[in-house]
């Protein structure tokens, strides 16, 4: 039977992809272990074609794993020869200048099958909590320091796992069970994706993805240069400071829109840190990217073709093109900053449709046993717990508080926590007045407390921003507030970065920042002033100090 390949047809297809890859990105999370992936949704999924070029992806996800997933698929696929490939093989890495960009992602793809040859891929990304070293922090002083980095290799031969890997990766992990539990979620990931995808083709009688996938690639290629035709053309700059780790930072972009495409080039930013919060370019590029989509062209869907139209360079060696062999793994803390970063040049642009600035990263505190514990016989544990501040203020609404933008990587579950590691979360509440104030207010951060829960010491590794630099207004909106960290009794904060050693009496307090306000905070409407004061979102003393209520 001839398959009708119809403009209808290939649209109803391509909506089918769509809906693969959405239960692929279910089942990797149901079938988890580690709380970040089954509870925070730290992942990607994705289908593509036999040249490896994305179709589609999942709408849960992180823009940190999908934009990197793109390219890393198609490294693979020039890597490994594809008439050597046979059904049943899976091919995987962490090398973070090729997946994800730090060590924790494990990324696979598989080969699907159909009448003897490749007609296509499957791939996934998740985040493994642990992988040895110094642990997940930003203490390393190289990529080496920071644990297991297993270069691109098949993971499974013909439906057969490699057991030697499995045994190495256990064997450096604080916890090996967990990491085992989630190469298999993504494998079962893997493998139901490609099971799907040739149902789909038997199902609408077609042998390969060729017509589908141009249809796909050109019809989304069209569509976003269209929407880029839309904003003026021109060269825009932006500059961003940053707490930065040893010293503050600079980042800065220069965003160049042409007919032709949008990009963005990181000249004039600094250089990289000793530390790990350096950020490889592929990481640096994904949230890029992932900003301009948010503006331009945000409801074509994220495939090769709508991703085509924009480029992403920078100095080799400056901190958001990060080389061999510098420390990487908290490379979100600066990397998840770049949609802020690229907003200021849109701004300039489309003045009305682009928000202030907000908390940016994503506040994980990875946390982990105290050395001593181990030795005396006490609980060990390694987790990494996911918190987030306000987002800026849109241009015709508030921000939202507590949210994960840009991650998407939803906040950690108190019982969750607390059921898998030895710790009490005795406070995670919105943090009042923590939103800019303006016509439209920032989003407001979140205070967390902890405390240890059976009086013995943990560690916590700390790598967060905008301590020092809040997240500032547009239009006349007022900054945001910062964050802040510190022990209860103690006088002194603690800075943004390192590692901390929390005893078992102590209480560690953690404010996320707020987001920035958009508009004059005069042109706030009084209804939704009077709201927030009932709410307890903003206190008497900013309604007066702010907004001028009942001068």
């Amino acid at each position: 039977m001839m398959a009708d390949l119809s403009a209808a047809r290939m649209q109803v297809m391509w909506n089918r992809l769509l809906a693969v890859v959405e239960e692929q990105g279910q089942i990797l999370i149901r079938a988890a272990f580690s709380p970040i992936v089954r509870e925070c949704g730290d992942i990607s999924a994705g289908i593509f074609d036999a040249q490896g070029r994305m179709l589609a992806q999942a709408v849960t996800g992180t823009p940190g794993h999908i934009n990197t997933m793109a390219e890393a698929v198609l490294h693979l696929r020039e890597r490994f020869q594809v008439q050597n490939m046979k059904p049943g093989d899976i091919y995987m890495t962490n090398d973070p200048w090729l997946a994800s960009g730090h060590l924790n992602d494990f990324l696979l793809m598989m080969p699907a099958f159909k009448n003897g040859k490749v007609v296509g891929f499957t791939s996934c990304t998740s985040h493994l909590v642990d992988l040895g070293g110094l642990g997940m922090g930003p203490e390393g002083s190289d990529i080496y320091d920071e644990g297991l980095l297993i270069p691109p290799c098949k993971l499974v031969e013909e439906g057969v796992p490699n057991a030697l890997l499995l045994d190495i990766v256990r064997a450096n992990s604080r916890e090996p069970i967990a990491n085992e539990g989630d190469i298999y979620a993504l494998i079962a990931c893997c493998e139901a994706g490609a099971s799907r995808l040739l149902d789909t083709m038997d199902e609408f009688h077609i042998d390969d993805l060729d017509a589908l996938s141009r249809y796909i690639i050109d019809t989304s290629r069209r569509g976003t240069l269209a929407a880029i035709a839309e904003v003026p053309e021109g060269t825009y700059k932006n500059m961003l400071r940053m707490d930065g780790y040893e010293n503050e930072l600079e980042l800065h972009a220069t965003l160049t829109i042409s007919k032709a495409g949008m990009h963005v080039d990181f000249a004039g930013t600094s250089g990289c840190s000793g530390k790990g919060i350096n950020v490889p370019l592929n990481y640096a590029t994904a949230y890029t990217v992932f900003a301009m989509r948010c503006i331009v062209g945000s409801d074509i869907p994220n495939n090769a073709g709508s991703l085509d139209p924009f480029t992403v360079t920078g100095p080799k060696g400056c901190i958001l093109n990060a080389q061999r062999p510098v420390p990487v793994a908290m490379r979100h803390t600066l990397g998840q900053v770049t949609p802020d970063l690229v907003f200021g040049c849109l701004h300039q642009a489309l003045p009305d449709q682009v928000p202030a600035e907000g908390a940016s990263c994503m506040f994980d505190l990875p946390m982990r046993h105290a050395p001593e514990v181990a030795a005396n016989g006490g609980r060990e544990f390694a987790i990494e717990p996911v918190h987030n501040g306000g987002t800026g203020a849109r241009p015709h609404s508030d921000g939202l508080s507590a949210t994960a933008y840009p991650s998407g990587v939803f906040g950690s579950q108190v019982e969750i926590t607390e059921s898998v590691a030895p710790v009490v979360l005795w406070k995670r509440e919105l943090l009042p007045d923590s939103g800019g104030s303006g016509k439209y207010r920032g989003g407001l951060g979140q205070r967390i407390e902890i405390t240890s829960a059976n009086g013995a010491p943990f560690i916590v590794f700390l790598s967060v921003e905008r301590l020092k630099f809040p997240a500032l207004g547009r239009m006349g909106g007022l900054p945001g507030a910062p964050g802040r960290i510190r022990i209860r009794g103690r006088k002194k904060d603690i800075p943004g970065k390192g590692e901390l050693r929390v005893k078992g009496d102590d209480t560690f307090i953690f404010d996320t920042p707020g987001g920035g306000g958009f508009g004059p905070p005069s042109e706030r409407e009084p209804g939704a002033l009077a709201l927030d004061l009932k709410r307890g979102l903003v206190t008497p003393k900013r309604a007066v100090t702010d907004y001028g209520a009942g001068q």
